[in-house]
């Protein structure tokens, strides 16, 4: 589906608070490619997914998304530690609202991650993993080639982990793209690995 995609970041760096949480990073990932950043809490990680989602800019250092495109922001998907879930709206509802918003059509992805049984239930009535599993639909809302993911497996049960795996690796075996923050290895084959060492 996709081919020919390259991210590469050069000699990026953020401050929070006006104090550095990384410096000088480069890396390079292409269609079919998994990035898993590690290291410990307040080392930038989701600092990092937030400026590679758009919603930060970065201290200094460049971007570039090839084939050319305004920015990153427009071809992925960022599922950050919040779920961004309307607690009053029903689990069926929050996934056509995300649909809408980021400008999908079709049927609703409830059953990529066993959604199908609790459509119509308040998604504030949903337990931690089951938040997890609607914010985590957002991915077969509409297709786009960047995942940006935080800490994607908290909070999934064994079964459910599984199902992320084999949906990740379907992604990356269409020629998508993965950059995911992680403690723990998430079991893909041929991961690179970004390590932020330090703390802040």
């Amino acid at each position: 589906m996709w081919q020919g995609l390259r991210l590469e970041a050069k000699g990026l760096s953020c401050n929070r608070g006006g104090r550095p949480i990384f410096q000088d990073l480069n890396f390079v990932i292409t269609s079919g490619q998994l990035l898993e950043l590690r290291g410990p809490n307040g080392s930038g990680k989701s600092s990092l997914l937030r400026l590679l989602a758009g919603l930060n800019a970065p201290t200094s250092g460049t971007l570039q998304f090839d084939p050319a495109q305004d920015s990153t922001a427009e071809q992925c998907h960022y599922v950050g530690h919040y779920e961004a879930i309307k607690p009053a709206l029903s689990v069926q509802h929050n996934i056509v609202f995300w649909q809408k918003f980021l400008g999908g059509a079709g049927a609703l992805p409830l059953e990529t991650f066993h959604l199908g049984k609790l459509k119509n239930d308040a998604a504030g009535l949903l337990s931690e993993g089951q938040r997890r599993r609607l914010a985590l639909s957002r991915l077969s809302a509409i297709s786009r080639p960047l995942w940006l993911l935080d800490e994607p497996s908290v909070g999934l049960d064994h079964a459910t982990l599984q199902d992320l795996k084999t949906f990740m690796h379907s992604h990356l075996s269409q020629g998508g793209m993965i950059i995911a923050a992680t403690h723990a290895e998430l079991g893909l084959a041929n991961a690179q690995v970004l390590n932020l060492g330090g703390r802040s």
